[in-house]
C-alpha cells in the first residue's frame, strides 16, 4: 500500500472508531453517575438507573433500522449527520430532565440518533471491505473503540467531581459536533449515486426481504445478541459489584478499565491473525472460551459459602472480555459478509436484531441478580452455549444470493 492509501486508511479507522465510540462514551461516562442520579431523584437503588443504558438500547434499536435504510437510498453522509443531530436533540433532553422519566425519555432519543453512527459505521466499512479484509479493519477499529471504556468512566468520574452529572450530557454535544464536522470534511460518500433509488418504501422493503431472507446473516446476528446479553448485562452491574459487593469504592473506574483493555488486547490481536485462522475458528473459540471460563466459576461458587475473590473474579472478566471482543468483530464480519449492496439495510437489521435480543435478556440477568456474581457467570456461559449451537447446527446457507 503507498503512502497516501495508507495515510487514508490510518485516518479512515481513526475516524471511523471515533464515530462508534459516542456509542461508547454516551453509555460508559454515566456509569459513575449512577448513585448520584440515585440520589437526586430519590430513587431505590442505582439498579434502576440502568434502565437509562437499557432502553438507550432499545432506542439504538430502531434507530439502526431507520438509518440503515436512509443510509442505502440516500447516502451514507447525510443518514449520518442526521443521526448525530437527532443525538444531539436527546441529549439536551436529558440534560434538562427535571424527572427520571423524562432523562429516560431523553436517553431513547438519544439512543434513536446513536443507531446512526453505529450502523453507518459498519455499512461504510463494508462498501469498502468485505470478508476477512472487514474483519481485519473491524478489529482494528474495535481496539481503539474498546480502549473508550477504559477512560470514559475516569472522564465521566472526572467530570461529575468538576460540575454535576449533568455537565456529562455537555461533553457528549461537544464532542459529538466535533465528530459530526471531522466525518462532514474528510470523509467521502462511498455509498455511490448509481446504488442508491432515492427514498420511498418500495426499495426499503426490498431491501429488507433480501436481508431477511438471508439465513447467514439472520443467524450470526442472532448470536451476536445472545452473547451480547451478557455483556450488557455486566455494564448495567459494574458498578455494584465493584463499587458495593466488592468495597472498591472509588477505584470502580480503575477496575472497569481494567476489564476494557482486556476487550481492547482481543480486537488488535484477531486484528493480526483473522485472515490467517479465518473467522469461523475465531468465533468458535470465542464461544468455548465463554463456556470453559463460565463452568470454572461457577463450579468455584458452588462449593463456596461467597463469592470468589476479588483476583479470581477479575481474571474470569477478563477472559469474558477477551472473547467478547473477537467474537464482535467475526461475528459481525460473518453477519455482513454476504449482504453486498443492501449494506446499510444490512447492517441495521443485523445492529437492531442484536440490539432486540440482547437488550431483554441483559434486564432479565440484572432481574435475578440478588448480590452474588452467579447470576452474571451463569449468564455468560448459558449464551454462549446456546450461541455455539446456533451456529453448529443450523444451516446458514443462503436462502438468497445479494451480489
Amino acid at each position: 500500500m503507498d503512502q497516501p492509501n495508507r495515510r487514508f486508511e490510518i485516518e479512515f479507522i481513526i475516524l471511523i472508531a471515533t464515530l462508534m465510540a459516542i456509542v461508547a462514551m454516551a453509555i460508559n461516562m454515566i456509569l459513575p453517575a449512577f448513585a448520584d442520579i440515585t440520589r437526586h431523584f430519590g430513587l431505590d437503588t442505582p439498579t434502576q438507573v440502568g434502565l437509562t443504558v437499557s432502553l438507550l438500547y432499545v432506542g439504538l434499536a430502531f434507530g439502526q433500522i431507520t438509518f440503515g435504510a436512509i443510509s442505502d437510498n440516500l447516502g451514507r453522509k447525510p443518514a449520518m449527520l442526521a443521526g448525530l443531530g437527532i443525538f444531539v436533540v436527546g441529549t439536551l433532553v436529558s440534560w434538562s430532565a427535571p424527572t427520571f422519566p423524562l432523562l429516560i425519555f431523553g436517553q431513547i432519543i438519544q439512543g434513536f440518533g446513536l443507531g446512526a453512527p453505529r450502523v453507518i459505521t459498519v455499512a461504510i466499512i463494508r462498501d469498502r471491505f468485505e470478508g476477512s479484509g472487514m474483519a481485519r479493519i473491524m478489529s482494528f477499529i474495535m481496539m481503539i473503540f474498546a480502549l473508550v471504556p477504559t477512560v470514559s468512566p475516569y472522564i465521566g468520574q472526572a467530570v461529575i467531581v468538576a460540575s454535576d452529572w449533568r455537565m456529562l450530557f455537555v461533553v457528549f454535544v461537544a464532542g459529538t459536533m466535533l465528530a459530526a464536522l471531522w466525518f462532514a470534511c474528510r470523509l467521502p460518500e462511498s455509498h455511490p449515486t448509481s446504488a442508491r433509488t432515492g427514498f420511498s418504501f418500495r426499495p426499503v422493503l426490498v431491501n429488507l426481504r433480501d436481508v431477511l431472507s438471508n439465513r447467514a446473516a439472520m443467524v450470526h446476528a442472532a448470536t451476536l445478541g445472545i452473547v451480547s446479553g451478557a455483556f450488557i448485562a455486566y455494564l448495567n452491574l459494574s458498578q455494584q459489584i465493584f463499587e458495593f459487593q466488592y468495597g472498591l469504592g472509588n477505584q470502580y473506574p480503575f477496575y472497569f478499565a481494567l476489564m476494557s483493555l482486556s476487550l481492547a488486547s482481543a480486537s488488535f490481536i484477531n486484528g493480526r491473525v483473522v485472515v490467517a485462522v479465518g473467522l469461523e475458528r475465531l468465533s468458535a473459540f470465542g464461544l468455548f472460551g465463554m463456556i470453559a471460563g463460565s463452568t470454572v466459576l461457577v463450579g468455584i461458587i458452588a462449593i463456596s459459602p461467597s463469592d470468589p475473590a476479588l483476583p479470581v473474579l477479575l481474571v474470569y472478566l477478563m477472559a469474558m472480555m477477551f472473547c467478547f471482543g473477537i467474537l464482535v468483530s467475526n461475528l459481525n464480519a460473518l453477519a455482513m459478509k454476504s449482504l453486498g449492496t443492501v449494506a446499510g439495510t444490512g447492517a441495521a437489521l443485523v445492529g437492531a436484531l442484536t440490539t432486540l435480543i440482547s437488550v431483554p435478556l441483559a434486564i432479565m440477568v440484572g432481574n435475578i441478580h440478588h448480590n452474588s456474581v452467579l447470576s452474571l457467570a451463569s449468564a455468560f456461559g448459558l449464551f454462549a452455549l446456546i450461541s455455539l449451537c446456533m451456529v453448529r447446527f443450523i444451516p446458514t446457507e443462503r436462502l438468497q444470493v445479494n451480489t
